[in-house]
């Protein structure tokens, strides 16, 4: 305490702090783990998105490498890779090439990349257990390492993200947070979502990290997309 106040002061300080920030937030808080300066290592002077596939958690960094938003995702259950028809999710460097879902409400139902009327609910998720959501917002990627995740590999393997349909999206309350689950994609709830797509421009990028990937381009790689644009 301030020994500096009157101890009448310190003890209405220390009421007014204990209301404000009740133990299970302050235990909340303490979970989250306390985020470095990380510039992109593509294009040093841009933000970016980083998918930590390892952790589960997504975090957006501005362009001096200061951490501004960092959320619980949710990957893909068969484990990280590139190639088509795998339900894996793709490592390496993307950008946000399409956005999807403007102004949709909460928990929209998106279904072959047009927004709907239809509305997800835990009871519609009861009828239909093994369908994978895809609600309120697309954030649709697209892989710039060719013969990586983007094109198709020497023997002919596509393993294009965006013709994989790879994108960040929205999920129901269903999904395990922080454990992968599901066919590829990088799932979010909805709130979460919601704020991302505000802040991302097309042509952001973003690094989806996985254990043992090999290491991101050298810092100063030019940025192959012309479209970028800083939240």
């Amino acid at each position: 305490m301030n020994a500096g106040l009157p101890l009448a002061a310190t003890l209405l300080l220390a009421a007014a702090l204990a209301q404000a920030a009740p133990a299970d937030f302050v235990d909340a808080q303490q979970r989250v783990p306390l985020l470095a300066h990380a510039t992109n290592p593509r294009s040093p002077d841009k933000p970016w998105l980083r998918v930590d596939v390892a952790g589960q958690w997504l975090t957006l960094y501005d362009a001096d490498g200061t951490p501004r938003r960092h959320y619980r995702v949710s990957t893909a259950s068969n484990g990280v890779g590139e190639t088509e028809g795998s339900y894996q999710t793709p490592r390496g460097w993307h950008v946000v090439c399409d956005k999807i879902g403007d102004d949709a409400p909460a928990d929209t139902i998106i279904y072959r990349q047009q927004v709907t009327d239809w509305r997800y609910t835990p009871a519609l998720h009861a009828q239909y257990p093994d369908k994978d959501w895809i609600l309120t917002r697309i954030l649709w990627l697209c892989g710039v390492e060719p013969g990586r995740n983007q094109g198709e590999r020497d023997d002919g393997t596509v393993v294009d993200s965006y013709r994989r349909f790879i994108y960040i999206h929205g999920a129901g309350d269903h999904v395990p947070w922080g454990t992968p689950s599901s066919k590829g994609c990088v799932r979010m709830s909805s709130p979460d979502v919601i704020d991302l797509y505000r802040i991302a421009r097309p042509g952001l990028e973003v690094l989806i990290d996985a254990p043992h990937d090999p290491a991101p381009l050298s810092a100063g790689a030019p940025s192959s997309d012309p479209l970028h644009q800083d939240p």
